[in-house]
This record gives structure tokens, sequence and C-alpha cells, in this order.
């Protein structure tokens, strides 16, 4: 007979869409989480998963419910760090939901999903569900994602091909689905790049491969999300059909 499954209570609260798992470690730590009646200090106490003998967990008194799955896509200004907090001290996309109200209530805990590095620019998705954020951002079978890249130079048709065959660098294999010119100047040009797989700073990899610079970079569309006009650091709510075409 197999036992029942367990995860640690602080995985467990964040499986909720409370908060991230360092902040439910924190609570944790501070004694504001109780299990059957008890508080409970340890962020991997084991929580069962068996619905006949359910633990009841509270937070601050309060009987844990599962959040309301809420989805939001946030055009990224370039500058911001993609992270709660950051150990120097510079500003993180968090800046851009201060204040924010939804539905008449503060703007609930919300993780970002994937990353944008800090000089990259366009559309992050951020929500409290993390089984469809893994869906996301799974490296394999995640949506598309499309890019919008100023480079150095007015690429040739033989560099385009380069980038979608894909170099090896420090042990992976970087490449692009398709790369495509999208309008160029004398001295730079802007392209269209597809990535169909999830691996650390891509684009940027897979240029400076090529020796090419990066001047700017913009993510544009998440499979069929496009950003659209939403303005730079400004943010809205996924519909219900855009949060469940990306699940698919």
């Amino acid at each position: 007979m197999n036992a029942t499954p367990r995860h640690g209570l602080a995985r467990v609260l964040s499986k909720h869409g409370l908060c991230s798992r360092t902040e439910a470690a924190r609570w944790i730590a501070d004694g504001r989480v109780q299990v059957d009646g008890r508080v409970v200090r340890d962020p991997e106490f084991p929580i069962r998963r068996d619905p006949r003998g359910r633990q009841r967990i509270a937070v601050d008194g309060r009987e844990l419910d599962r959040a309301e799955p809420i989805y939001l896509m946030l055009n990224k200004p370039r500058g911001l760090v993609t992270s709660a907090r950051d150990e120097q001290g510079r500003d993180t996309v968090y800046r851009c939901f201060d204040g924010a109200v939804l539905d008449g209530a503060p703007l609930p805990w919300l993780a970002p999903v994937g990353r944008l590095d800090r000089a990259s620019e366009g559309l992050l998705l951020f929500c409290n569900d993390p089984e469809w954020a893994a869906r996301i951002t799974d490296p394999e079978h995640g949506p598309d994602k499309t890019y919008h890249v100023q480079i150095d130079r007015v690429p040739t048709p033989e560099l385009l091909a380069a980038l979608v065959a894909g170099v090896d660098e420090q042990g992976e294999r970087l490449r692009a689905k398709s790369a495509v010119l999208l309008r160029h100047g004398e001295k730079n040009a802007w392209l269209q790049i597809v990535l169909d797989e999830g691996r650390n700073r891509q684009i940027r990899r897979l240029l400076a491969a090529l020796d090419i610079a990066v001047l700017r970079l913009l993510r544009v569309a998440i499979g069929e999300l496009a950003l659209g006009e939403l303005p730079k650091g400004q943010w809205r709510r996924l519909s219900a059909a855009e949060a469940a075409a990306l699940r698919r």
C-alpha cells in the first residue's frame, strides 16, 4: 500500500497562491501559521494531500482557502529586475503594481511567470496559479515566445539562417524557431525572433555567439497572447479565454 503523498508546509502555502515559497517560510518562522490548531515553525513540516484526512491550515487565524486565480500581463519597462526583492536595491517589476487595485481590493500577491532580464522589455505574465505558470514556462512544451530585437548591423540571409540553425554555447544548443528581418537602417536592424524553448538569456547568448550586439529586446507575444497597445509600465487582467488558451 502506497503512503499518502506529502508536501512541505511552505510549498503548500505557495501552491495555494497566497505567497511565494520564500514568503511562506518567513510567515512560518514568524509563528503566523497553524496546522490543526498548533503553531508550526518548520517550513518543511509535512502536509498530507489525502482529501479524506486533510489537515486544517490557518494563517493569522484564518483557515486556508485557495485564492481566486488571477492572471495579469505587464508591459515591463527596461531597467527593472524581475524579482520581488533585489539584494542590490535596484527597482523591481513590482514598482508597476504600487497602489494597484483589482475589483475594488488591493492586488493580492502574484508571482512573475518566467523572467525578462533587467535590460529587456515587453510582455511579462503574473499569476497566483503555480500549475498554470509551470505550463507557460515548460522549456519543451510551453507556448512559443515572440521577440522584436534591435541589433547593431543589417543581417544577411546567411546570418538569419544561422540563428535558426543554432550554435553550441557552454554545453547548450541555442537556436531560434524563426528569425526574420522586420526593418533596417544603415547601421542597425530590427528582427522578429520566435523561440519554442526556454533557456536563460537565450536570445542574447545566441546573438553574442555570432558576434552580434543587442541594442533593444522586447517580448511582444506569448503564444497567441500579444502585448498589443498596452502602455509601458501598465498592466491588465487576462480574460478567462486568454488564460485558458495559454494553458492549452
